[in-house]
């Protein structure tokens, strides 16, 4: 594997060097060069390349030279992963940014080092390279055990976040258990490091499950958030609540959840009434509104430009205007005309979505949004429901929704889903479940919801989707949670320096099943 992690080490040291400048995170400003193993020092230091990760988790052009205005990390994996799904329409191809990851056409491309497979891969692995280096000082880190336990709780649990989102793009849900999955390496590697082979499915969350408890025992220890793109106490505990959703650990799930509600000190943000009102309240865009519980503060002299989130969502923007995203007009139709997050979207403009703009779009600023205290209400709902706790369920489903909509109520009941996502059962689950899709709408990575449900999905006309993306070849597979169809090939980059997989035995359908 001497190629990859070739890319990898230099990630590490040119990470670390993106945020020498950001002396506001830290609480000494560093004079030393942070080279070799002594800038783990002590953990003031240690904020250096932490800080490094998290300004590259927004920043395009590192993890891939090609196709750069579509790869500006964590947000851009979301956005993908929005568009895979049955939610979230583009309504034109425009400039092609995103439209390949819609329709389903990126797969066949894992030879490029331009395209998704490469992209995604590289951006998780160098995380968990810089992760593992900083793991790996732990016992050596000089410092106060409060600091000590943040630096370090914080790189277990971007670890175990990373292994997370390379098992559930990578791999088949975590049903499969005994699936090839991706390798694991849980120490600092280097040009001479052995490649591992693919771990199973099992192994792999076996170390997510792992790293993120131990995250939460050091966070634990100093659980304040000293930066908004800090993965602290809460964070951890919300990206808890999200493995256990997948793995259908309905206590852990809701006890991470109401924890995460409790530890954030967050509040359930309103939603201006006043449809289209140029109104903050209105807007996915800031890391300072009481909602927000991680983010990326985007400032001008470090936005993406047109390699931004905001660039491909404002309709006002260059590559916005040309491919618009929309709401499927049947996913709007579930909103009463009381439901304030009306104002997300413009029927009058094929449900145009307006949840997404820059706060300044003369300066391109505007900030990513990784994960509001609302979903952890969703999270805890959908759990309850899960385990067969109806009136928990709808304790945290209504605390939601009383600030969307005055008028709202339920009377459902139960957790029956139907095997496609918009076929109704008329459920107290199906309902917390389009309440989500409503309510995160653009932020939840729609297509991997739709797996660890085990569902299908249809796209048609109907709703809203252009015809080049209706995916009439990939009906089957579609509607089959089996399928290979939303399973990313592994980068051939992998197979040329990792003498453990083969490309013949290792890389996953390039088709929609195994041939």
């Amino acid at each position: 594997m001497k190629k990859i992690f070739k890319y990898l080490l230099i990630g590490l040291f040119g990470v670390a060097c993106l945020t020498s400048c950001d002396s506001e995170l830290l609480e000494t400003q560093p004079t030393d060069s942070m080279s070799g193993a002594t800038f783990m020092s002590d953990a003031t230091k240690a904020l250096i390349p932490l800080n490094g990760i998290y300004r590259s988790m927004y920043t395009a052009g590192w993890s891939t030279t090609g196709n750069t205005h579509q790869c500006f990390g964590i947000s851009a994996y979301n956005l993908m992963a929005e568009v895979m799904g049955d939610d979230f329409i583009m309504g034109a191809q425009g400039s092609g940014w995103f439209w390949f990851d819609a329709a389903y056409n990126v797969k066949g491309r894992f030879t490029s080092s331009s395209w998704r497979s490469y992209d995604l891969w590289m951006a998780y692995y160098t995380w968990i390279a810089n992760a593992n280096y900083i793991i790996a000082a732990e016992e050596t880190m000089e410092g106060s055990e409060a600091d000590v336990a943040y630096v370090i709780g914080q790189a277990y649990a971007i670890r175990a976040y990373s292994y997370f989102m390379l098992a559930q793009t990578f791999a088949r849900n975590y049903n499969f258990s005994n699936d090839p999955c991706v390798p694991i390496y849980n120490e600092p590697t280097m040009t001479t490091t052995t490649g591992q082979p693919r771990a199973t499915v099992s192994e792999v969350y076996a170390q997510i499950d792992s790293d993120i408890d131990k995250a939460l025992t050091l966070l634990a220890k100093s659980p304040a958030q000293r930066h908004p793109s800090h993965m602290s106490y809460a964070v951890a505990l919300g990206i808890k609540s999200r493995i256990c959703l997948v793995e259908e650990k309905w206590d852990a799930a809701l006890d991470a959840a109401k924890n995460a509600i409790a530890v954030s000190g967050k509040k359930i943000q309103t939603v201006d009434a006043s449809a289209f009102a140029p109104n903050k309240a209105n807007f996915i865009n800031s890391v300072g509104q009481g909602n927000v519980m991680w983010g990326a503060q985007i400032v001008s002299d470090q936005a993406g430009m047109y390699a931004s989130l905001m660039t491909h969502m404002s309709g006002t923007a260059p590559y916005g205007e040309r491919a618009p995203k929309q709401i499927s007009a049947w996913l709007y139709s579930k909103m009463k005309s009381t439901d304030t997050r009306r104002a997300w979207w413009n029927p009058a403009e094929n449900y145009l979505q307006k949840k997404f703009e820059f706060s300044n779009e003369q300066t391109w600023e505007g900030d990513y949004i990784w994960m509001r205290v609302e979903e952890m209400y969703l999270n805890a709902a959908e759990a309850a429901c899960h385990k067969g706790d109806d009136a928990t369920a709808k304790q945290y489903l209504m605390a939601l929704m009383e600030k969307r909509d005055a008028s709202y109520s339920t009377e459902k009941s139960g957790h029956e889903l139907a095997t496609i996502t918009t076929n109704e059962t008329g459920s107290l689950l199906e309902e917390i479940l389009i309440q989500r899709r409503i309510e995160l709408w653009g932020e939840d990575g729609r297509i991997y919801t739709i797996r660890r449900l085990h569902q299908g999905f249809v796209r048609p006309e109907s709703y809203g989707w252009p015809s080049g993306l209706l995916l009439l070849t990939h009906t089957q597979a579609m509607q089959d949670p089996a399928s290979y169809l939303w399973v990313l090939t592994i980068p051939q980059a992998e197979f040329d320096g990792n003498i453990n997989m083969d490309v013949a035995k290792d890389q996953n359908p390039v088709g929609d099943y195994p041939e």
